[in-house]
């Protein structure tokens, strides 16, 4: 498999996994393996690892991107002797994930924007609704790879818009009602449109729940405050934004989310290790977890 690499490579230059794994085919563990391994090859990541949280690992936390991903989509492989060609394919794939994710950011602004116009009455929602934009969009590490979404199992456009939208403890509740009810019908229109086939997350929750959540006492509690210390602000008011990120650092959260990301850094230094260095009957039984992705739903469910 590695002289068949190789060939590929001084055919064709630097390649990401995936472009690899397109040609010859194969299993995306072995091919990471052999290119790991390799003393002919070099990889070069392009992007940013950041943490996720995933019940099926001893303390939760691992990293984003898995190690298929980022192997996948965010790796070149080329040969030493190849720096600038390798340096030239990796500024291209950055330039890729970047216009990648500034059109989701934009979609997901667009999508906001226009809901709010939609349901402008007599309160201002613009001053007591909050738009948290969360999720790979914010570590500007957006793909656009198709995957099953969850719910119905239809290709959509890569990663997902992770949406929190947190209103004022005083808001009415029936005005609560029709956002979610609005932000559900336009997930469904994104979904079903054809050129589109992007996927919408979000929960919709007042301050007070955010007040619950912050005792980072359940596995869920811990995922909403990494989806809210990560996220970024996107519409609707500043305030309330400013109010959380307070919140979150008064209570000590920000604190144990940097100890759970430096656990992750950890794991990922023994899983890659055990997955490069273990046995075929170790790698491709229990272990293989540590090699693919994860999703943090609970906070949408």
């Amino acid at each position: 498999m590695e002289q068949k690499i190789i060939a590929l490579i001084h055919e064709k230059g630097p390649l990401t996994g995936s472009e690899i794994m397109e040609t010859l085919g194969g299993d995306g563990l072995i091919l990471w393996r052999t290119c790991t391994l390799s003393k002919n090859l070099v990889i070069r990541f392009v992007g940013t690892r950041y943490m996720r949280l995933d019940r099926r690992i001893k303390g939760f936390a691992r990293l984003s991107p898995s190690i298929l991903r980022e192997f996948l989509t965010y790796s070149v492989i080329g040969l030493a002797k190849q720096d600038v060609l390798l340096s030239q394919k990796t500024k291209n794939i950055a330039l890729r994930i970047e216009t990648i994710s500034k059109a989701k950011l934009e979609l997901a602004y667009s999508i906001v924007s226009t809901l709010v116009d939609k349901l402008e009455c007599e309160l201002p929602i613009q001053e007591q609704v909050c738009f948290i934009i969360g999720g790979d969009i914010v570590y500007n590490m957006a793909h656009n790879v198709p995957r099953p979404e969850r719910s119905t199992g239809k290709l959509v456009n890569g990663s997902d818009m992770d949406l929190i939208v947190v209103v004022g403890d005083d808001f009415p509740k029936e005005l609560v009602e029709r956002i979610d009810e609005a932000i559900y019908k336009e997930k469904h229109r994104l979904l079903i449109t054809p050129h589109l086939r992007e996927e919408i997350d979000y929960v919709v929750k007042d301050l007070n729940r955010i007040r619950e959540q912050i005792k980072f006492d359940t596995f869920k509690h811990m995922v909403a405050c990494k989806l809210l210390h990560e996220g970024a602000f996107l519409y609707g008011s500043g305030q309330i934004f400013h109010t959380i990120k307070v919140m979150l650092k008064e209570h000590g959260v920000i604190q144990k989310l940097n100890a759970l990301e430096e656990k992750a850094r950890d794991f990922r230094k023994h899983s890659e290790s055990s997955l490069l260095h273990g046995t075929g009957a170790e790698i491709q039984g229990e272990s293989q977890y540590l090699f693919y992705p994860t999703e943090e739903s609970e906070e949408f469910e």
